[in-house]
């Protein structure tokens, strides 16, 4: 799917990390939101609330992920799953424009 229908959007970014992360917020009909956004280069680490589902459309990048000591390397085209009340580390080699579903 290249684009959302009937979603509504709320207008201001999330910015994290001085810039280098910012998304934006999309709210689906029946409730469920996503975020579109782009990381720079740079390492970063976060934390979930609810389990995540990480898209990564183009872009390069290694996560550790919670319980693996080794990092795996993220490419456009693939994603990523982290468990609610999680932490996990990533380090963006190349501008990444990723869509996070909360699940």
């Amino acid at each position: 799917m290249s684009e959302f229908n009937n979603v509504s959007v709320v207008k201001e970014a999330n910015i994290y990390f001085e810039g280098k992360v910012t998304s934006r917020t999309v709210i689906f009909p029946d409730g469920s939101r996503k975020t579109l956004g782009v990381m720079l280069p740079g390492e970063y680490t976060f934390n979930t609330g609810s389990a995540e589902l990480m898209e990564i459309l183009s872009g390069e990048m290694t996560v550790v992920l919670p319980g693996s000591p080794d990092p795996v390397a993220i490419k456009g085209g693939e994603a990523f799953e982290v468990p609610e009340n999680a932490s996990f580390k990533v380090n963006v080699t190349a501008v990444s424009d990723y869509i996070c579903s909360f699940l």
